[in-house]
């Protein structure tokens, strides 16, 4: 099973996405700092896997402070935890994780000892929980995946976005193991081709059948009756259900509503912010370069034209006929399935 990060005792390990795919680099560091960077960078990227990658650093702290007091190592921890919640804003499995690091931290603990093994062991239980939801995921999205099929996904949501496994890609991957005979067709996903790069990259590498398109030929494709569903990811989903995803998601999901094609969305609850609301979600915008240049190598236009480069757009939930979580299939009406599972949350049956 391909994992994109590893927790390995005293460091952490992930491969370097940017190389791809190119170069199949992996990275190891014991520096939290060099996680923040990694993130920031999108070396780590993928809502699921940058909340690991985040507790992971908090982990790396944990088990290589020197810290002489409780309070000491507590304070270091503490800093470290803001570190990493500046690295990205708009990925809401960031924050989830993070509070559960804190959780963690302000527990009462005995000795600083106590604390270091509290502190790695939630970690490593969010690493853990993630390749399991993953797993639930692709299970039950893989029902709504029909013989014959061809799917369209953009960006990367498959197990580079998450430890292992994928989301959007794990629905898929699911679908093809049980047998059913399905295509993919994949977008390239300007301005950083996680589409090209990345997914084209996973399918080719297990053998499930791929064709790339420009971003620009969606609504072709879907003209041409080429596609039979859509399944993407999310950075954030918040009530009543609008989809934070890449950049360009809003215009695939009007085009199926438009052309008849079912849209549906696979995320963990981690992903889902049950409290937030569409007006306070913050859109992260990136380098100009990305768009300027072809991955910052080769100025494609004038490199000192004004650029506008958000990395995320916000889907309504009227265009999005399921979304597909561990949990099971968040169908329509989508405010009602949320609302169902906050309440399940409240019992306690989620994960805080």
């Amino acid at each position: 099973m391909l994992r994109s990060i590893e927790w390995l005792g005293d460091r952490v390990r992930w491969i370097n996405t940017l190389k791809l795919p190119w170069e199949e680099e992996t990275v190891e560091t014991t520096d939290p700092e060099r996680v923040a960077l990694a993130i920031e960078r999108m070396e780590i990227r993928g809502a699921p896997a940058i909340g690991v990658a985040a507790a992971l650093a908090v982990a790396l702290a944990a088990a290589r402070s020197t810290a002489g007091s409780l309070e000491e190592l507590r304070h270091h921890l503490h800093r470290v935890v803001e570190r990493m919640r500046r690295t990205r804003p708009t990925a809401v499995n960031l924050f989830w994780a993070l509070k559960r690091m804190e959780a963690v931290i302000d527990a009462g603990h005995r000795d600083t000892g106590e604390l270091r093994e509290a502190v790695v062991r939630e970690a490593l239980r969010i690493y853990e929980e993630d390749i399991e939801v993953n797993r639930r995921i692709a299970e039950a999205g893989s029902k709504l995946i029909d013989d014959g099929d061809t799917v369209l996904t953009h960006c990367n949501a498959g197990a580079l976005a998450t430890v292992a496994i994928g989301t959007a890609l794990g629905v898929i991957r699911a679908a093809w193991e049980s047998g059913k005979r399905i295509r993919v067709i994949a977008t390239e996903t300007r301005p950083v081709l996680q589409g090209a790069r990345l997914t084209v990259w996973e399918l080719m590498k297990e053998g499930i059948p791929v064709k790339l398109i420009a971003d620009t030929a969606v609504g072709y494709v879907m003209s041409r009756g080429l596609v039979s569903k859509v399944v993407v990811g999310a950075d954030r989903i918040v009530p009543p259900g609008y989809v934070v995803n890449k950049i360009g998601t809003y215009t695939i999901a009007a085009l199926a509503s438009r052309h008849g094609v079912p849209f549906y969305v696979a995320v963990p609850t981690s992903t889902i912010d049950f409290d937030g609301r569409v007006e306070d979600i913050v859109i992260e915008e990136r380098n100009p370069d990305e768009v300027r240049t072809a991955l910052f190598r080769l100025y494609t236009t004038v490199p000192t034209v004004e650029v506008m480069n958000p990395a995320f757009d916000v889907t309504p939930p009227d265009l999005v006929d399921a979304i597909i979580t561990e949990l099971g299939v968040v169908a329509r009406p989508i405010e009602v399935g949320l609302r169902e599972l906050r309440e399940r949350r409240l019992r306690g049956e989620l994960v805080p």
